[in-house]
Parts: structure tokens; sequence; C-alpha cells
């Protein structure tokens, strides 16, 4: 399993590389320094894009697939390494437009998921967040990044979004380590409003709600938060950056960690007893 979410782009980028590397070699240049000769570059060029630590623009695609007589293979090359810097997008490229666009941006995500599971450690997670908890945590986020304050408008895009989740026909699992009920973000009435809103989410049919005990005996130790869509895409949220996840056997990985992550939690009536002790705990 990868060290991090963001092994995940370099793991992808070490694939493109390797697949030009073949391409090379079956067109006869045996060397980097042969191929980069005849396209006109550097010989530290060819090798950096190879070994992954550069990505190569398209530009230097379209020269792998001419050179190397493949011309019908630019388009895929393109789609692959457009995807590959998709999957990591720097909050402050998003960021810097407020946080109400990033909230609007994972609308149409939403409303094409069927099946939701999510894995918080820390925090409530945005789709069960009340309005109070929300303008908390995004006031924070606006003043650490020094980023355009669109604090209100941003908590009515998150609240807008939260529709989905009543919506009978879906399904959502939510987990949550039971330090997340205990991270306190706003005063007394702020945590305890929020953790109320939690145990009525937790009543909704469509909604499975699973709270991992500080005490359980670890089988999957406590990761970043994660988002599955479906089968399809894996969100997760680092400190300076969205990490996107959408091949299939990396999806798979994070399915098989959230099973193993909630075959530890507790759930129905253990549940609510956790949330019910960290509401008479915000006093």
């Amino acid at each position: 399993m990868a060290s991090s979410p963001s092994s995940a782009v370099r793991e992808a980028r070490r694939t493109l590389g390797n697949r030009l590397r073949e391409m090379r070699k079956q067109a006869g240049f045996e060397t980097a320094r042969a191929f980069a000769a005849r396209a006109g570059w550097s010989e530290s060029k060819a090798s950096r894009i190879e070994n992954g630590l550069t990505a190569p623009a398209d530009g230097d695609l379209r020269q792998y697939a001419l050179l190397c007589g493949v011309p019908e293979a630019f388009a895929d090359l393109v789609s692959t390494s457009h995807n590959i810097e998709g999957l990591y997008v720097e909050w402050r490229r998003v960021d810097g437009r407020g946080l109400r666009p990033v909230q609007e941006a994972h609308v149409p995500l939403y409303q094409r998921t069927r099946h939701f599971r999510i894995y918080e450690p820390g925090v409530i997670p945005g789709l069960v967040q009340t309005a109070d908890y929300a303008r908390v945590i995004m006031s924070r986020i606006i003043a650490f990044g020094d980023i355009p304050d669109d604090l209100e408008e941003a908590v009515a895009a998150r609240i807008e979004r939260q529709q989905v989740l009543y919506d009978a026909s879906r399904r959502f699992g939510i987990l949550l380590e039971e330090t997340a009920l205990h991270s306190r973000f706003g005063d007394a009435d702020v945590m305890a409003a929020q953790l109320g809103h939690l145990l009525k989410v937790a009543s909704l049919p469509q909604v499975s709600l699973g709270i991992i005990p500080m005490s359980a005996d670890r089988v999957m130790w406590p990761l970043e938060g994660f988002w599955v869509f479906d089968d399809e895409q894996v969100l997760i949220e680092l400190a300076t950056a969205q990490v996107t996840v959408k091949q299939p056997t990396e999806v798979a990985t994070y399915t098989r960690m959230f099973a193993q992550l909630a075959a530890m939690a507790c759930y129905g009536k253990q549940a609510r007893a956790l949330i019910a002790q960290a509401i008479g705990a915000t006093g």
C-alpha cells in the first residue's frame, strides 16, 4: 500500500515513464541519450520524464509518439498524462478564489453518486455538519490560508450540497474515529448542536453511522480522511492538496480499508451512547 496519497501521483508518473521507455526501446532507441539527441533534448530531460520525475508536456508526448513510430498512441498518452495531473490539486490553486467555488465544484459528483463511503478521523464530515460548525471550521481555514473571505456564501453552499443526504435512494456509510466527536470546533453550544444533529442523521434509513472507539483493538491504523464515491473514485484531503484516485486497483484498496475500519466500529445503540457521552463532555 502507498505510504501516502500523493505517492499515487508519483507512481502514476513512473508508470507513464515506463511506458515511454518501452516505446523508445521498441523503436530502436536503446538509450535515453539516443532518443534525446533525435528529439533535440538534453539527455537529462528524457531521463527525468522516463523516471517519473518530470511531468511531460503534450509536445513531449507528441515527440515520443512520432519518433517511436506510433502516432496513434499520442491521444492516449495525453489523456493519461492529464488524468495524472488531475490527481493532485494544490489547495492554493483552488482556495485563491474563496471557499464557495470549492464547495460548488463537487456538486456534480455528489449528484451522480449513489453510494457514499466516508471516513474521517478528527472532524465531523461536511455532509453532516451544522451551519454553525461549518462556519467555525471554514473561518479558521480562511484565516490560516489567508484566502478571500466568502464565509457565509461558502457555508450556504455546503449546506445546500447536503440535500443528497435526504435522498432515500442513495446509501451513506459514515465512519468516524471517536476522537472526531471530541475535537472542539466552536463553543459548547456549537458542539452539542453538531453532535445532536449527528444523532438525527444516524436515524435516517439510508445512513449507516459507525464510531470507532478509542478502545478498539486496531486491525487498521487511523488514516487521513477519505471519501469513496461509488466504486469510481476516492477523494483525500491533505493539508496542502486534494488527491483524486481513479485507478480501479487503488479505489479497491480504499474500499478494502473502509471495510476493515468499518469492522472495528460500533453502531446503533453503542454508537449513540458514544455520541451522548461526547455531548455530555461539551459542558
